[in-house]
């Protein structure tokens, strides 16, 4: 029975179904023996586990791990990887530089939370179809409401195709992997945008949560599973920037700024 204040409940020895550590005689993993059972994982299999608590066929893992590898641009010029080049510019340590630029990842425009709302938005638009809504009128009352359809339209491309997608598109054939409900309805919804005079093609954000959602993903296990997806072009740029001069990565002279604030005044004026 439960006591009035939820402290209470959960005061003592930790309670967990995820695993836990015995040094010296086992690791256990959502269940697992990690060095017995789960032994012949990759990263992947065994982060995706982690997640869901589910298995993924080798085909289904080969899309996974795409879905990362598309899109690891090792581009300081990326606000992400600005920040990991910058903080080998300053000699910080890498640990830092690549934490920070994954915590930056986050942006609200075009990182990690656009695909956390773009796999939220599909879950909700596919419910209402499958009740009987038209998607055109899912989409008005979505625009509406927030005057975008996170997931479509690219800030810095805005009407070329994505070039992440065929190539994911391209591996799903080969592999025999046809698209779910979840990833025809991304395409669908993309056809119904330009229908209605809005030309939003469809970008990486809403093709990398419907696959993952067609596997049985929630939203927030989607959000979970591309956290890392940034990662891998991010110690190119520290390296790199590691290895010029220190505070030379994106170095600017003060007369290349544009100012256009208070003039230029003395000290003793502000007296």
């Amino acid at each position: 029975m439960k006591s009035k204040h939820p402290l209470q409940d959960y005061e003592g020895p930790l309670r967990t179904k995820m695993g836990g550590c015995f040094p010296g005689e086992r690791a256990v993993f959502r269940g697992h023996d990690l060095h017995a059972d789960l032994k012949e994982l990759d990263w992947v299999e065994l982060y995706t586990l982690g997640i869901t608590g589910k298995r993924f066929l080798p085909a289904q893992v080969k899309l996974l791990h795409a879905l990362w590898t598309y899109t690891s641009y090792p581009d300081a010029r990326l606000w992400n990887n600005r920040v990991a080049a910058l903080a080998g510019s300053a000699r910080s340590t890498g640990a830092l530089g690549v934490a920070a630029a994954i915590a930056v990842s986050e942006a609200a425009i075009y990182g990690w939370q656009p695909e956390l709302a773009a796999a939220d938005f599909l879950v909700r638009a596919h419910e209402c179809v499958i009740a009987g809504q038209s998607l055109q009128d899912i989409l008005t009352l979505e625009l509406e409401r927030h005057r975008y359809i996170l997931g479509y339209g690219r800030p810095v491309a805005t009407s070329k195709i994505d070039e992440r997608i065929p190539a994911v598109l391209a591996l799903m054939e080969r592999e025999n992997l046809e698209q779910g409900p979840y990833l025809r309805l991304a395409f669908e919804i993309e056809r119904t945008l330009f229908q209605m005079g809005r030309k939003l093609p469809i970008n990486y954000a809403a093709v990398t949560v419907a696959i993952p959602l067609d596997m049985g993903f929630s939203p927030r296990e989607c959000y979970l599973f591309v956290l890392p997806s940034f990662q891998a072009g991010m110690p190119p740029c520290y390296l790199e920037a590691a290895e010029r001069p220190e505070g030379a990565t994106f170095a600017l002279k003060c007369s290349q700024v544009h100012y256009a604030g208070p003039a230029k005044r003395r000290w003793s004026d502000s007296q």
